[in-house]
């Protein structure tokens, strides 16, 4: 006899997904309880591997493209349809943790796990995607698997980035055995996921099991050097200094400031400084820093980015120093699709989480991704907001929320046959 299953009641196996994120930790473990396990090294293909052989368990195929990008696919009812996605990476900071990217990927498979259990069909086949270099720590550009896969840059152009001992990603892909044949970029997506810790205090600050992500922050990116003359700190008066420094700080504040000027979502950093010569007795003739401004819309981003090149032309006139302002990168904000949207809030409330919305500050694949095709994001609390830190963590309990959600929001984006089960 067959009974049928309601898809809202569906659950995920929070202890097998705990068990999944522990195992996978256990590559490139480190003594403080972290990770470090970096894009194409030998720890890298240890990670790949045991998740593709999990992925193989569980009836999916496995595909990789060029820049090694790994899809794993169930099939689905009608499989001319374009798979729902979810996925994220599995590369780590050098002090990284358990959960940044990895949770996005094992949530995935835990989904598939879940479904495989209960005998579910449905419609559009479902994939988990692993993304190549996410974090960057090794090659730049960062996110390069997803960017390379929506067309941000070109594969040549991967393939070229270097590591510091001068290793090239091509040969590190191939080294590794991840050097696929399929072209980046034309592998259907129907719809995209990801699942992520926070990775911010928002979350646990407000009390809340789930962030509904409607966008990512967009950003810009500036190296500015302000040049003034050394000269000796006692007999110099004050009166005809040339201290690059003292004028450094000024821009250094005024960034904070214009942050604070565009609220809630202005965000303002000065994260590297270099002071030259760097001497105890010497007026600094040189300083090089960096400038990170982001917010939600282009058109708040575009009216920080011109107060920032206003007060720098003026503090220029004013000081009479040089000073040389270059932006090294923009990323424009990325509201996330409507109807992705929507089925996570679906899924919320169905399942009944407290919810708040959280506009992510950080970058993730799920960006690219929404180049070309409908995406979305779900964010769960991390311990303090830390991560990018041995010491990130996170609670079962909100892990598997989060992957419940996951679990209702792809069922929704793929429109799930009712399941039915032999008694």
């Amino acid at each position: 006899m067959k009974t049928e299953l309601s898809l809202d009641t569906l659950r995920i196996n929070g202890p097998r997904l705990w068990q999944a994120l522990m195992d996978l930790a256990q590559i490139g473990a480190t003594p403080k309880g972290g990770v470090c396990r970096l894009a194409l090294s030998d720890l890298d293909r240890q990670a790949r591997d045991l998740v593709s052989g999990w992925a193989r368990a569980e009836g999916m195929t496995v595909t990789i493209d060029q820049i090694g990008n790994i899809f794993m696919r169930r099939p689905g009812h009608d499989n001319t349809r374009p798979p729902v996605v979810t996925g994220s990476h599995i590369d780590t900071q050098p002090t990284g943790g358990k959960f940044d990217g990895n949770y996005g990927v094992l949530a995935g498979l835990e989904v598939i796990r879940t479904l495989n259990e209960h005998g579910i069909q449905t419609e559009a086949p479902l994939e988990v995607v692993v993304w190549t270099n996410e974090e960057g720590s090794r090659f730049v550009p960062v996110m390069m698997g997803s960017g390379v896969f929506c067309g941000a840059f070109s594969l040549e152009h991967a393939y070229a980035a270097t590591d510091i001992a001068g290793k090239l990603v091509q040969e590190e892909l191939a080294r590794i055995g991840y050097v696929g044949t399929e072209v980046p970029g034309q592998h259907p997506i129907g719809a995209y996921f990801e699942t992520h810790i926070e990775q911010g205090p928002v979350l646990e600050n407000a009390g809340c099991v789930i962030g509904v992500v409607p966008a990512v922050l967009g950003l810009t990116w500036y190296d500015c050097v302000v040049t003034g003359f050394e000269s000796h700190a006692g007999p110099t008066p004050m009166a005809i200094r040339k201290d690059a420094l003292q004028v450094a700080t000024r821009i250094m504040q005024e960034v904070v400031a214009i942050a604070n000027r565009y609220p809630p979502y202005g965000r303002g950093t000065v994260g590297m400084v270099q002071v030259m010569p760097n001497s105890r007795n010497v007026i600094p003739g040189q300083v090089k820093f960096s400038i990170d401004l982001r917010n939600v819309s282009e058109d708040l981003l575009a009216r920080m980015n011109q107060d920032l090149h206003d007060y720098v032309a003026r503090t220029g006139s004013e000081s009479g120093l040089g000073i040389a302002l270059e932006q090294v990168s923009h990323f424009a904000p990325c509201p996330f699709h409507s109807d992705c949207v929507g089925a996570v809030r679906d899924a919320v409330a169905t399942l009944g989480y407290s919810t708040m919305d959280v506009v992510s500050g950080a970058g993730h694949d799920a960006i690219y991704a929404a180049r070309v095709a409908p995406s979305g994001m779900i964010f769960v609390p991390c311990k303090e907001g830390i991560s990018h830190n041995e010491i990130e963590d996170a609670d079962p309990a909100h892990l598997e929320a989060g992957a419940n959600v996951l679990l209702l929001a792809m069922l929704s984006a793929t429109r799930a046959t009712r399941a039915t089960r032999v008694a």
